[in-house]
């Protein structure tokens, strides 16, 4: 049995390449296997009734893959709700989780959270993660959404381009935090586009913090290997 993780692949139908890598990785897992998907599977998710040949394909590859697999919600796929997770077998983690690999007690997050200087994006997720917010949302129809996320994406772009890409990264202080909380040393999250292994990121301690990177040019995964993470890139 292994534990692999991933995150950001930002599934959708203009992005074949992907899609087809993603379907090719699924095909991989062997059964006993553990998959987390950390969020922002899709671009976009505008509800489990936004039934096409796109998610139809991703359903039953998810349903048909030999291992185990768990979701956890992004700042993309947020509506993603119980409906198409039980049709994939999926099952649904918390915006925070923790798993036990070998000896070591690993956080698991997405990592939004963690971009507290990101003051614009920040004050407006817990609307976008409540659920009355949520279920008023998700009674427009399915157009209606679509024209939604379209302006929400056009939005989200512009405010890359104006943000310096620091503020949009995690701040330490909130890292520290949510370890220390937790009861942590090691974390692994996506969101940021930014894969990297850090170290010492506890106070007084050392500490791990592992990035997962988007999916484009190339994959990304955390793979554990006789009780050891490794992150590392691959052609799609």
């Amino acid at each position: 049995m292994a534990h692999y993780f991933i995150s950001d692949l930002h599934l959708d139908p203009s992005r074949s390449h992907c899609i087809e890598g993603f379907l090719r990785y699924l095909s991989k897992i062997q059964a006993g296997d553990q998959l987390y998907i950390l969020g922002d599977l899709f671009e976009a998710w505008l509800g489990d009734d936004d039934d096409t040949v796109f998610t139809q394909t991703i359903a039953c590859a998810l349903k048909t893959c030999a291992g185990t697999l768990y979701f956890m919600h992004g700042n993309r796929d947020f509506l993603l709700g119980e409906a198409f997770a039980k049709r994939c077998d999926l099952t649904l983690l918390p915006e925070h989780h923790q798993i036990t690999v070998g000896q070591e007690t690993i956080l698991l997050m997405h990592g939004d959270s963690l971009c507290t200087d990101d003051t614009a994006y920040i004050q407006i997720r817990p609307m976008l993660r409540d659920p009355s917010f949520q279920k008023q949302l998700l009674a427009k129809p399915i157009l209606e959404r679509k024209a939604i996320a379209l302006d929400a994406r056009a939005e989200s772009q512009a405010h890359t381009s104006q943000t310096k890409p620091a503020i949009m990264d995690v701040t330490p202080q909130a890292v520290r935090d949510v370890l220390q909380s937790k009861q942590c040393q090691t974390m692994i999250h996506g969101h940021t586009h930014r894969p990297f292994d850090h170290q010492s990121v506890l106070a007084n301690k050392i500490g791990r913090r592992l990035v997962l990177g988007d999916w484009d040019d190339e994959g990304w995964h955390i793979r554990e290997s006789n009780g050891t993470l490794i992150l590392e890139a691959f052609a799609l």
